[in-house]
């Protein structure tokens, strides 16, 4: 058995990424397809257990709460949104997830290295912001360093549908920003966000006033007032590590 209303949030999440060749292997029609269908078999799970960077976070959330399967539900919510999960980390395993699993003392530098690990006493935690804001390199298939933008479109946000079109969905939300050399939610803007490709995609009927959660300009889902705080709540800790540094 295998759960598949897990592997198919994950799925959501993980679609546009794989469709810019960022992350995974080159399988987005297939995990759109997943998306759309909603009919999952072990397919999904091995091309989602191949992404280098998930799977692991998605194992190590896993273990750390004595959860046997690392798609099941709450481990996939924890990482992409947050929730009680995360609050169950032991900072030792953390450390050696973070230079082994993800195999970070490979690919950064010894003072970049360092400057990630020295957050685990700031209470970093295995959250998908984390990550994004705080190991700065992308470590998925490109290897260079974020910009602003990259690690906004990066990091999983949250906005209020504002306007509904055939494939966008027009949003207001609060960018990434930089204020005297420090990362903050910048104010409210309207920004377009793409919800179908081809007839396809995660959210079926969108309606103004919801509020959705989008990663790289896609919607993967619609959001309930507790997940929009869990996922401002773990984004907000992520922006305050990296300020730390």
């Amino acid at each position: 058995m295998f759960n598949s209303k897990g592997i198919l949030r994950c799925a959501r999440y993980a679609f546009m990424p794989n469709k810019l060749d960022l992350c995974g292997p080159d399988k987005n029609r297939d995990i759109l397809y997943y998306c759309e269908t909603q009919e999952v078999d072990k397919g999904l799970s091995l091309i989602l257990k191949e992404f280098q960077v998930l799977y692991p976070y998605l194992k190590f959330i896993a273990y750390s709460n004595q959860i046997k399967d690392p798609f099941d539900e709450r481990v996939i919510e924890a990482y992409w949104i947050g929730n009680q999960l995360l609050e169950n980390i032991d900072k030792s395993r953390l450390y050696n997830h973070l230079a082994n699993e993800q195999q970070l003392k490979k690919k950064l530098n010894k003072k970049l290295f360092k400057k990630v690990t020295d957050k685990i006493s700031l209470g970093a935690k295995p959250h998908h912001s984390f990550h994004v804001l705080s190991v700065l390199k992308r470590t998925g298939n490109v290897d260079i360093m974020h910009t602003l933008n990259s690690m906004d479109l990066c990091k999983i946000s949250w906005g209020r549908i504002k306007k509904v079109s055939k494939t966008n969905l027009e949003v207001e939300y609060n960018p990434l920003a930089f204020e005297n050399n420090k990362l903050k939610l910048d104010s409210l803007i309207n920004y377009k966000v793409l919800y179908q490709i081809n007839n396809s995609g995660s959210i079926k009927k969108p309606q103004v006033n919801q509020w959705i959660s989008f990663h790289w300009g896609f919607a993967c889902e619609i959001l309930n007032n507790l997940q929009v705080n869990n996922l401002k709540k773990y984004t907000l800790e992520s922006i305050q590590l990296f300020n730390s540094t």
